[in-house]
């Protein structure tokens, strides 16, 4: 025999979100803290829609739609589960502002949405739109910024040698031209690249040396600078995996940063990139890097160990992305792949803010 089912009332509802607030919902604090408004004007002008007169159902509220995105990325969803988990949880409806009775957007819908952000190019205005909020709060760019870059895995192509041979020189292979719905389906932009593991030497106690393995990897790469002070991500690059690091070091410089420090590793070491930052006023605190045939000398060491210890904070933005949000590129082209790691970028500065918030409410 089952339970007796009543019919839910406004209070019974209330108390089942007064329930998961007492539990920790992180997406009350979410909420409270972020003002998703600001993200408003930059919505509009980049969902400019067709006449009305067209017919067809409105549009859901951008910043509704924008809020859907952040918990995609905050929660490893695609659009289809997207879709269920608003309709089964209680804890996304309140974030999103949704009344039971609200309809729900479905799972073409938001993928329209991010399609039109993504054709507009509106993630890096919107990244900027947060950034110029947080420095509002006081969160200012500030103590130098750290560089560095991290490769976001895409599913492997099976291409042909000829295939991977025209599109090394730019060209469609001809057997995608004739079939346009294989065309779709193809990534033209991602890259393989080795990933490299550093080899240690045998040390004096008998422990063995480690081999140095290189993986092969296939996607894109995520050029990030944070700032030293707060550890926000303060701008961002996407190239293909095969992108040189260094290469991408002026894209992604905050000539904000009230300080002029500039931590990176040795693959931002160039004569170039030295007189760029010479010429910004900024100062290069970047790896030494061992000449062919000679060691680092006892100081360049000494440096190198002293500025890795700074410049370790940067992994733990990478860190939270990969296990936390389980990024990993999953569409089609670097257009969409931008915007999939920039919304990865702000959803960590979100987590960030809250979590500096709530460290300053405890001291």
């Amino acid at each position: 025999m089952g339970w007796p089912m009543g019919q839910p009332g406004f209070f019974d509802l209330d108390e089942r979100y007064r329930r998961l607030s007492e539990t920790g919902d992180p997406l009350v604090r979410l909420a409270g803290l972020i003002d998703f408004e600001v993200f408003r004007p930059q919505l509009d002008a980049a969902l400019r829609r067709s006449d009305g007169s067209r017919g067809g159902r409105p549009p859901y509220d951008p910043v509704l739609m924008f809020r859907i995105l952040i918990l995609q990325t905050l929660y490893t969803l695609s659009d289809d589960a997207t879709e269920f988990q608003i309709r089964d949880r209680l804890s996304f409806m309140r974030f999103l502002r949704l009344g039971l009775e609200d309809p729900v957007p479905d799972a073409k819908t938001i993928w329209l949405f991010r399609e039109q952000l993504t054709r507009a190019g509106a993630i890096t205005t919107l990244f900027a739109d947060f950034d110029a909020w947080l420095k509002a709060q006081g969160y200012l760019a500030m103590s130098g910024q750290i560089v560095d870059a991290s490769i976001i895995a895409a599913p492997r192509q099976r291409n042909t040698d000829a295939e991977k041979a025209a599109l090394k020189d730019g060209q469609v292979p001809q057997a995608w031209a004739e079939k346009p719905a294989k065309l779709a389906q193809k990534d033209r932009d991602a890259r393989w690249t080795l990933k490299r593991a550093k080899a240690r030497k045998a040390g004096e106690d008998g422990t063995k040396a480690r081999i140095e393995i290189a993986i092969p990897v296939f996607g894109y790469k995520n050029h990030i600078s944070i700032d030293r002070a707060h550890g926000f991500v303060r701008r961002f690059a996407v190239t293909s995996a095969a992108a040189h690091d260094g290469a991408q070091l002026g894209a992604v410089l905050d000539k904000t940063n009230t300080a002029s420090p500039v931590w990176a590793d040795t693959a931002y070491r160039s004569a170039a990139n030295e007189a760029h930052l010479a010429r910004n006023g900024m100062r290069s605190l970047i790896h030494f890097r061992r000449r062919p045939g000679a060691d680092l000398t006892p100081a360049q060491r000494k440096a190198n160990r002293a500025r890795s210890k700074v410049r370790s904070a940067v992994e733990t933005i990478f860190a939270a992305e990969k296990h936390v949000f389980g990024l990993v590129v999953r569409t089609i082209g670097i257009a969409r792949a931008h915007t999939k790691i920039g919304l990865a970028n702000l959803a960590y500065n979100f987590r960030r803010f809250i979590w500096i918030e709530r460290k300053a409410e405890a001291a």
